[in-house]
């Protein structure tokens, strides 16, 4: 198991490199993906030049867990909650880290109805998972579509 540092109160964020890079990524959209079971999620990330390479490693882990993705592209925060709650799909993450400084990122994760998912309300269970890094084999006939 690995204590992962990214995890905050609210959401997501650290330093790249060693608190946040594409495995960490991928292991949070596998988390995800096994804790909530979305059918469909949107996916967004900001103008950093490390949130593509981020969303695209969130997007395979939650593709392995069975989840499709809807890329929106270049997004802020409000439209993943826009686009989750008006599509009607079970959830979002944006890829962002705000306002820290440019070595860092993160993401902000919501569930249906775009509702905010923080400490209290499903994070501590995708970070234990995502921590503990035992997910099922991937089941390639039911991988999401992207």
């Amino acid at each position: 198991m690995t204590k992962l540092t990214c995890f905050k109160a609210y959401d997501i964020r650290g330093r790249l490199g060693e608190e946040l890079n594409e495995d960490i990524a991928w292991r949070i959209g596998r988390a995800y993906g096994e804790y909530l079971k979305p059918k469909t999620i949107v996916l967004g990330g900001d103008v950093r030049l490390t949130s593509e390479a981020l969303k695209l490693a969130l997007a395979k882990g939650l593709q392995d867990a069975g989840v499709d993705v809807l890329d929106i592209g270049m997004s802020g925060t409000e439209e993943i909650y826009f686009a989750t709650f008006h599509l009607g799909v079970d959830g979002g993450v944006e890829v962002t880290a705000s306002h820290n400084p440019m070595d860092y990122n993160g993401m902000k994760l919501v569930r249906e109805g775009a509702r905010p998912i923080s400490g209290d309300t499903g994070l501590r269970d995708v970070q234990r998972l995502a921590e503990a890094g035992d997910f099922p084999p991937v089941n390639d006939a039911a991988r999401g579509s992207y």
